[in-house]
């Protein structure tokens, strides 16, 4: 079976303590109860979460959602987000079966980055290891007025911000995340392709601005 890999690289640094690390936490659920609602998604989708702060590390492996477990998430240090890259290269690298010859390979994995604030260790390195990777879709998240959408344009093309960083706000986001994977999940089930760019994700609620 050809997996669809979901990658979750979320900022937990001192700056998410609170109701940003609560909406984070929440939102983590509610994206994946509603994807287990989803037959095309229960099929495909397979999601990891990776934390960053003053470290980076990988909170859950590539697991299929019907045994995917809700990590305990908290908020601390700093905001290694080049650590966080890097770490995510290793685990795209480690975990997707690449095609050969004989069989094809995983779809192309999608990527949700989010974070809060500017990054305080050479994101530069972790940058050029993880664009090194094949991966699909890459949506990086600027939540609240701390977060350098410019910094995060040099990551993807596809860059979102939050006004604010509050309950509400990362919770449209984390709905709006479950109806990207959904929409993907679908593509591939339906017509075998990987999706290939943000207009054929559903459009983002009225909390989530694309930066242009």
């Amino acid at each position: 079976m050809r997996r669809l890999p979901v990658y979750l690289l979320l900022d937990t640094s001192g700056s998410m303590t609170g109701e940003p690390i609560e909406a984070v936490k929440n939102g983590v659920q509610v994206l994946v109860s509603t994807l287990r609602q989803d037959p095309y998604a229960l099929e495909t989708a397979f999601l990891s979460v990776i934390t960053f702060d003053s470290t980076a590390q990988q909170l859950v492996p590539l697991t299929d959602l019907s045994s995917f477990q809700i990590p305990e998430i908290k908020a601390s240090g700093g905001t290694s987000l080049g650590g966080g890259l890097s770490l995510l290269a290793q685990c795209i690298e480690r975990e997707v079966a690449k095609s050969t010859a004989e069989i094809k390979g995983d779809w192309k994995p999608l990527v949700f980055i989010m974070t809060d604030g500017a990054p305080t260790d050479n994101w530069q390195t972790g940058l050029q290891e993880f664009k090194n990777k094949k991966v699909g879709i890459v949506v990086a998240c600027a939540a609240g007025g701390g977060a350098d959408s410019s910094l995060l344009k040099q990551i993807t093309e596809v860059v979102v911000a939050l006004d604010t960083a509050d309950a509400t706000t990362i919770k449209a986001f984390f709905k709006w995340v479950s109806a990207s994977i959904s929409t993907g999940s679908q593509k591939i089930e339906d017509g075998g392709k990987d999706l290939g760019g943000i207009s054929e994700l559903p459009p983002p609620p009225a909390e989530v601005n694309i930066v242009v």
